[in-house]
């Protein structure tokens, strides 16, 4: 009887010390404000999914590119996700909006970037590529979960979902006297 609840103890150990390692392999990313996403990416483009195909540790997207809006000059052809916790999954036949790296000549994208179907984007995101969000690369947004979030510096944004829509409509562009505020419309905030 002894050695069969030792042997039960002995797997129950495995498994759960199996389990904690899937658990801390898991994805955890910090939500990001489009804005940010565009100013920390090397590349920003529109394209639509074609095609989908496994290669060594990642998922090939063939893509048909739609518009850069930041980055190289070449047109980009494929996306690849690696094989991680943190993996996108695309649909075919999809317009995306992508975020990303340029990794030894291959476009990278992760769940932690920012990735949204092209459809999910406000009319004013989709402004704001071409025309605000490069403009208030040098501004921080800060992430505030719970207020008050005090500002430090004039070069900050304060970013919340507590009823604003600053996600969704606004960007956060650097004013004529140096500071940063939210905007939304055409030019740039006054003093």
């Amino acid at each position: 009887m002894t050695r069969y609840v030792s042997s039960c103890f002995i797997t129950l150990v495995v498994l759960f010390l199996w389990r904690v390692e899937d658990i801390a392999d898991a994805c955890s990313c910090l939500p990001q404000h489009p804005q940010q996403a565009f100013c920390n990416a090397e590349i920003v483009i529109r394209a639509k999914v074609v095609g989908k195909k496994a290669v060594s540790n990642a998922i090939k997207y063939d893509i048909e590119q739609i518009k850069m809006f930041k980055g190289c000059d070449q047109v980009i052809h494929a996306i690849f996700t690696y094989t991680t916790s943190c993996s996108m999954t695309l649909e075919i036949n999809k317009e995306y909006l992508f975020t990303g790296k340029l990794k030894t000549g291959r476009m990278s994208i992760t769940l932690c970037g920012y990735n949204p179907p092209w459809e999910d984007l406000s009319a004013a995101q989709k402004n704001s590529l071409t025309h605000r969000y490069q403009s208030g690369c040098d501004c921080k947004i800060i992430h505030c979960t719970s207020l008050p979030c005090p500002i430090s510096t004039s070069d900050t944004c304060l970013w919340t979902y507590l009823g604003t829509d600053n996600g969704q409509n606004l960007a956060c562009i650097k004013r004529q006297d140096g500071s940063c505020a939210w905007y939304k419309g055409i030019g740039l905030p006054k003093k």
